[in-house]
Formats: C-alpha cells, structure tokens, sequence
C-alpha cells in the first residue's frame, strides 16, 4: 500500500509543478511582450516576423471606385493596438465612474489572460447592466472624436478611394458601427455581438462567441468571391485574414508612430467635429485613468476653494452694458464678471439647480418665447450689467453655432466677448451627463 501511495503522491507533485511553471511561465512572456497596456497581442508580432504583404503606402489609389476593402479597426485604420481606452469611456461615459474603477482595478490581472479572456472579462465589465440607450449615446457622441483623433491617414485614403468598404473586428460591433457609418461612410461593420436583455446588455457575446476574422470574411463574401483589397497589421492572424483578399497590404507599428504620414489632420477630417460629449478630455490609457483617480480627492477639494475666491472676489459694480459672449464653457459669464471685477447678471436656458446656487454671479432663466425674453433682458439691462450667449449652448470646438439676433435689438452699447479655454482632464459641459457637476469638473 505504501508504494503505490508514494507513486500517485510523486506523480501529482510532477502534474502540478507542470501546470503553476507554465503558468508562470507564460504570465510571465506576456507581461514581458504587452505588459499593462492591454493590446491585442495579435497584432504585436512586427518585429518578431516580417509581412508578407507590402506595406499600406505602396497601395495606388487610382481607379478603385469599383473595389472593395476590408480591413480592421484596431492598429490598422487606428493607429494605436489598445483597445483599453475606448472600453474605459463607454465604462466611464455609459455606465459611472464605479464601473471604470473596476474596469482599472481588472487590470491587475487582465495582462495574465488571453486574448480571448480578456476581451470576454473587459466585456463583462464594461457592458454587464449597461443601458443599450447609453451605449447608443456613448457611440453617438463620445467616441467619435477619440476615434478621429487616432485615425490612420494611410488607411482611410486607400479606405476613401474604394466603392465599398467593410469593417471586421474582435471588439463589439455596437462600438465601432455608429463612428464607422456615420463618419467614414462604411458599408458594412461585422464584430463581435454581444446579448441583451431586454433594455440592458448582460455582458456576455453572443452565442457565435468573440469575432474571428478570417472565418467571418469567408462567412460574409461565401467561399467563391474574394475583396478586392485586403488591409491588416504584420500578425499571423491579420496576414490570415488578408491573404483571402486579391490585393493585400499591411501597417507596420513603426508606420503607426509615424505622426508626420499616419496621423490625420483635422482639417482633412471626413467629417467635420463640431459636437461631441462626455466628460473625458483625454484617452483614457490605464495610465492616465489611474492618474485621474489619483487626482480626484485633491481636484475636488480645489474646485471647492476657486468656487469659494470667485465668489469673494466680485465686489465692485457698474450699469447699463450688454456683454454678448462665445459659449465655450457653462463658466463663461463668470470668467467675464472676475476679468473685469465687476458683477454681471447671466440670462440661461436649462441651468441646474445646483449651478444656480453655486454661481458667484446672478443668473435668470429664459423661456425661448422672443417677445417675453426681450423684455426680460429691457428690464435686466436697466437694473445692471448683462451678459448673453446667443447660441444657446456650449459648443467645445472652435466653430460659431446658429445664434438669436435678439441681443441687437436690445441695448446701443453691446461689448462682444470671445473665450478660448483649453482643458486637459474633464470637460465643464456635458449634454447627456450630470449638469450639477459641470463646475467642479471644470
């Protein structure tokens, strides 16, 4: 009995030692390869094997009205790998900011997974209990313009150049669709889908589970028909992928970092960025998120005290001047009243409550009706100084909005006002967001 006892225990010493040092082993070779960043570790690979495929710049441009393109969305038509971001605004913007704590916190143990398990967790997190009608807001209005910003120059024009374009990629479609439609004219978006219930998202893919590319584009194009331009990164997977299309191209990290070729304009946007929400100035990389948890304790206290100098500073008084502002910010008219040291009275349309009661200066609702609304400003102006934002809302881009004339009417001395703000963390604005916070966040 003793020896077979001694043969089983020896075994399962052996098995187990097996197991925990590959474990080790591979957490190890990942944290060394992708480490916190969380990228997909398919798309790494460019400087452990050369493409196959020549480089997206050699791609002519001419007479491609007829053909079609695929391509992915992650470190190719963007230039960045990380897909970690944009999980961290649909996290923060969609969901609350203890959703993007634990979004953050996963990260601990998020680098030691998969890819797979690691997409399906982010998954998990970011979308379990979400609103679809706040993912369709995030995708709306939030994400574009990260996207924008992080678009690759290269590919949108052999994109742009095609009759027909069409996105695959791993991460959820409900994602990427709206930006890829709206703004890129995109024909078709195939990604992962993810089950619902009811109103909500459940946090799990569907039952076809996460996206795999190059059985989706035989799935969607049939075994007999090939695209005409295939565009990837230099991964085995994506060079799979495009070696079932007739032409095929890929992007090499070292073309992404290249700001001077890769990097899009603004002015040669495929369409101009005029709105855009949410409360996120930067990209949230898991860096700067945990940077801005770090920093929030100490801004919330300094937010107090600059609310409480602004009110103590505005003493001094004088009548009678209409001061038509920009609208950068809900802050404005007091930004205004401490530059010239003198109270000022601000007419609003749908301030909260609570800025309302925090504001240093006095401020009177509208109703958008012109004749009572004049009025309103005639019997302001006569008691003090006045100051009108003619558009009627913040507007965070530098474009001028359709305005009211009805300030022109209204006094012979009329000072206009331009305002330029430049934020770094939080925007002072937000449409779909808390309004109430909008002076602490600024």
């Amino acid at each position: 009995m003793v020896f077979p006892t001694v043969v089983f225990r020896l075994v399962a010493d052996w098995l187990l030692y097996q197991l925990l040092a590959n474990s080790c082993y591979r957490a190890a070779r990942k944290m060394r390869s992708y480490g916190f960043f969380l990228r997909n570790p398919y798309s790494k690979s460019s400087q452990q094997q050369l493409p196959l495929f020549p480089n997206v710049s050699k791609c002519g441009l001419q007479s491609r009205g007829f053909d079609t393109v695929v391509c992915d969305m992650h470190g190719v038509l963007l230039r960045s790998e990380s897909f970690f971001p944009y999980f961290m605004l649909v996290a923060f913007e969609g969901g609350s900011i203890f959703r993007a704590f634990l979004l953050l916190f996963s990260c601990l143990f998020l680098w030691v997974l998969d890819y797979e398990r690691k997409l399906r967790v982010m998954i998990f997190i970011t979308f379990c209990g979400l609103k679809i009608k706040n993912m369709e807001s995030v995708s709306r209005a939030v994400l574009p313009k990260f996207y924008l910003e992080n678009l690759n120059a290269q590919v949108y024009d052999v994109l742009a150049s095609a009759g027909s374009r069409i996105v695959f990629t791993s991460v959820p479609r409900v994602m990427v669709e709206g930006f890829l439609k709206e703004y890129l004219r995109v024909d078709g978006v195939v990604g992962t889908e993810l089950h619902t219930f009811g109103r909500y998202f459940t946090g799990l893919v569907s039952g076809s589970g996460l996206l795999v590319k190059h059985r989706a584009l035989i799935e969607y194009f049939g075994h007999g028909q090939k695209p005409d331009i295939g565009i990837g990164s230099s991964s085995f997977h994506d060079q799979l992928f495009i070696s079932l299309c007739k032409e095929s191209y890929v992007v090499n990290r070292e073309d992404r970092k290249n700001n001077s070729t890769s990097k899009m304009p603004r002015n040669k946007y495929p369409k101009p960025l005029i709105f855009h929400d949410g409360r996120l100035a930067f990209l949230p990389t898991p860096l700067a998120t945990l940077y801005m948890f770090l920093w929030l304790p100490l801004g919330i206290i300094l937010a107090i005290f600059r609310l409480f100098v602004g009110i103590m500073l505005l003493t001094t008084h004088r009548k009678g001047v209409l001061y038509v502002c920009s609208h950068r910010t809900l802050l404005d008219p007091v930004f205004l009243s401490t530059s010239l040291a003198k109270p000022l009275t601000a007419v609003t349309y749908s301030l909260s409550k609570m800025s309302e009661i925090i504001a240093p200066i006095r401020t009177v609702r509208l109703t958008r009706d012109r004749k009572r609304d004049g009025e309103t400003m005639q019997k302001l102006l006569s008691e003090g100084d006045l100051v009108v934002c003619p558009e009627g809302t913040t507007c965070r881009e530098p474009y001028l909005l359709r305005f009211s004339s009805l300030f022109a009417e209204l006094a012979d001395e009329i000072v206009p006002v331009a305002m330029n703000t430049h934020v770094s963390m939080f925007y002072g604005t937000t449409a779909s967001g808390l309004k109430c916070l909008d002076p602490i966040s600024f």
